[in-house]
């Protein structure tokens, strides 16, 4: 665990400040590994404050900031910002200034790593290989970025090995039962062992063509667009698990992260599931 290296120091955790927590969340995934679109980082709140309490979701929604609330904290930390594109009123509108506006009669401070922590090592599709029990897990394309005095090692994707190769309806289970998930996608079962999956969580079907050059028996991600689909049948095993589905575990690296740099700190799980999707 390469980046995990770097957060051996434990702050005095009886006044830890926000930006304390903040640089440690940074330290692991900084925010230069982000994609050009993204808005990763502090999204509101004043980060000299003392930390009394983080929340850890996915997604920033009334409810979870209700949470934080009740739970005494005012940290949040999110994969998905809360804000992608630039306001022009902040009332009542829409979800987006109703969080923003209950975060900050609350003193709520909301901190996001999205693909800043997709792109990083030991990341989000780390973290999803090690649930399926992969080894060998490294960078699909890997790209060096600079980031003050150290040269850091990142990518939108991962591919890993199965210990020993599997038929596909095995693997497509195997999936299923490590995320919970009540319905997988997939296309037609491959006829040939799976052993090498590429895979990138949230919505990832630009990595299909590099999976299939690197000729994977499987890819897995969140979600694809339907036509993306077609033509890939006995070429490679698609599974798509969902977006939400796919990254529910990225709370266990925001505590992990969190704990190592304030173990004092109160640390909560949302209860609160944010994805809006729902099956029949």
């Amino acid at each position: 665990m390469a980046n995990f290296a770097y957060l051996c120091t434990a702050f005095n955790t009886q006044d830890v400040k926000i930006k304390e927590i903040i640089g440690a969340l940074e330290q692991f995934a900084p925010l230069p590994l982000q994609e050009s679109y993204d808005n990763a980082g502090l999204q509101c709140g004043l980060t000299e404050a003392e930390a009394l309490g983080a929340l850890l979701c996915l997604d920033v929604t009334e409810e979870v900031l209700r949470e934080a609330v009740d739970l005494g904290c005012n940290l949040v930390v999110s994969h998905h910002p809360l804000l992608f594109h630039g306001l022009k009123q902040v009332c009542d509108a829409d979800l987006v200034q109703r969080c923003l506006r209950l975060a900050i009669q609350n003193d709520i401070c909301i901190y996001s790593a999205h693909t800043n922590l997709d792109n990083a090592e030991d990341g989000v599709n780390f973290r999803i290989a090690e649930k399926l029990g992969l080894i060998d897990v490294e960078l699909l394309n890997p790209r060096t970025v600079q980031v003050g005095a150290r040269q850091l090692k990142c990518g939108s994707g991962i591919i890993g090995y199965l210990p020993l190769a599997e038929d596909s309806l095995a693997f497509l289970q195997r999936v299923k039962q490590a995320f919970a998930v009540e319905a997988l996608q997939h296309n037609q079962l491959l006829e040939r062992p799976i052993q090498s999956v590429v895979i990138c969580g949230g919505a990832g079907d630009f990595l299909l063509p590099d999976a299939i050059r690197a000729e994977a028996d499987a890819f897995l991600t969140g979600e694809m667009h339907y036509h993306t689909w077609f033509g890939h049948e006995q070429e490679v095993q698609i599974a798509v698990l969902g977006h939400y589905e796919s990254e529910q575990y990225t709370r266990e690296i925001f505590r992990e992260v969190i704990e190592r740099a304030a173990p004092q700190l109160p640390l909560y799980d949302t209860e609160v599931r944010t994805c809006p999707i729902q099956i029949l």
